[in-house]
């Protein structure tokens, strides 16, 4: 069976920059082992599956598969999807729809803005807020995971600690841009630091407040050798629990705020994601991630 595929970049307006993203449209039908299988084939860091909801209120259901594991929720597969069907449902016609996604984590609303015939941007609203989850090893076990000095560990008032929106990730703030730049997973003392014997998810995302691009707030880099994905140009899943770090270590003021990650430089990937909190009573009440995509290919799968 022909099934119609498209690849996006992802968190970037530019063609080969961001993240890449492979969706593949008309999955009904596929196994979990089919679906696993073409994830490899693609082997970018998500590939998502496209099939009719479960709810007719709802514009489709999608399954996230990395090269390993399938994920119940990522960001990067959500805003390029809510794209791409934005595009498709609007023919290229630039304009405004909302549209929400069934995930395995929950349905998914999506703001999404066709820009022109193959580009658009897209903002969902978290499906579920994030939360401290866990702790994290002393300093010296982190830095020796990451291949760096304990000394590289931490800035201001941030702690390194595990985070979710869906998705666990080991946040750890690194004093400067260039100990971002230096980290890398360091064989067995990234496993030992940053092991998830309880979710299967090993990862670190490492994060400082020294940008490249001075009106951005945070530069990051995400690592999860153990599912296919040795380093991550974009990770909205990762800035969705970033939205509690930043709750939990600026204690930001009541209202709305807004800033910008920025992620995949050191690959040649620059990515820029948005996020976005309502904050009432010292409490986050919602929290949002966007960013642009572009189509990059589109063909069929022989499958």
């Amino acid at each position: 069976m022909k099934r119609h595929f498209f690849t996006l970049d992802v968190f970037t307006g530019q063609a080969l920059a961001g993240n890449p993203l492979a969706v593949v449209l008309e999955a009904q039908g596929l196994t979990d082992s089919r679906m696993q299988a073409i994830a490899r084939e693609f082997n970018l860091s998500e590939t998502v599956f496209v099939a009719f909801p479960s709810n007719p209120a709802n514009r489709s259901s999608v399954r996230i598969f990395t090269p390993g594991r399938e994920v119940p929720f990522a960001g990067h597969p959500t805003v390029g999807t809510a794209v791409l069907l934005g595009l498709l449902d609007r023919d290229g016609k630039a304009g405004a729809l909302g549209i929400t996604l069934e995930e395995m984590i929950g349905p998914v609303p999506c703001a999404v803005e066709v820009e022109g015939p193959e580009r658009g941007a897209a903002t969902f609203t978290l499906p579920r807020l994030p939360e401290r989850v866990g702790s994290l090893p002393d300093r010296a076990v982190l830095a020796l995971g990451l291949g760096l000095d304990e000394a590289d560990i931490g800035f201001a008032t941030y702690q390194p600690a595990i985070y979710s929106a869906g998705n666990p990730f080991r946040c750890v703030p690194l004093r400067t841009r260039d100990a971002v730049t230096r980290a890398r997973p360091n064989g067995e003392a990234f496993e030992i630091a940053f092991g998830a014997p309880n979710d299967g998810f090993t990862n670190a995302f490492v994060y400082c407040a020294d940008t490249i691009d001075p009106t951005n707030a945070f530069h990051a880099r995400m690592f999860a050798p153990a599912v296919g994905v040795p380093e991550d140009p974009a990770t909205g899943s990762a800035a969705a629990a970033f939205a509690q770090v930043f709750m939990d270590f600026e204690k930001p003021a009541d209202g709305r705020h807004s800033f910008v990650v920025e992620q995949g430089d050191a690959m040649g990937r620059p990515s820029r994601i948005t996020v976005s909190l309502d904050v009432s009573g010292q409490a986050l009440l919602e929290a949002r991630i966007g960013g642009e995509a572009v189509i990059v290919s589109e063909g069929w799968l022989r499958v």
